[in-house]
């Protein structure tokens, strides 16, 4: 049950785009034949560092290279496992966390998303 906790809420938090979180892109190039790009990331939040609500131009792949504990808006703390994979799907508004306790979270981000627009857009 666990499990299926941490992957709901990685699906609803995760992302490339942070308010503190340092994001290191490590590749991108175009979807042949489409108007869409892939963009390969990672990212590390830090303890204390935050990870700001939003959403992308296409979907977002997650991967969790090195695990961590997160806080969400209520004060609810979550384990992310190491190795454990999500997906975020187009224009849907997740993040809005916190990294808790003494380690960083590291995580590995594809997004296909739409060619010229930006890769995250804050939540209203």
């Amino acid at each position: 049950m666990k499990l299926i906790a941490g992957f709901a809420v990685l699906a609803l938090t995760c992302s490339a785009h942070a308010q503190d979180a340092t994001r290191t892109e490590l590749k991108r190039g175009d979807v042949t034949g489409t108007s869409m790009e892939l963009v390969i990331s990672t990212t590390e939040v830090k303890p204390g560092e935050t990870i700001a609500r939003h959403s992308h131009h296409g979907e977002e792949a997650v991967y969790v290279l090195e695990g961590a504990t997160v806080e969400l808006p209520d004060g609810k703390q979550i384990p992310f496992t190491a190795g454990t994979a999500s997906i975020n799907f187009r224009d849907v508004v997740h993040a809005g966390l916190k990294v808790v306790g003494d380690k960083s979270l590291k995580l590995l981000t594809v997004h296909a998303v739409d060619k010229g627009k930006p890769l995250y857009e804050p939540a209203k």
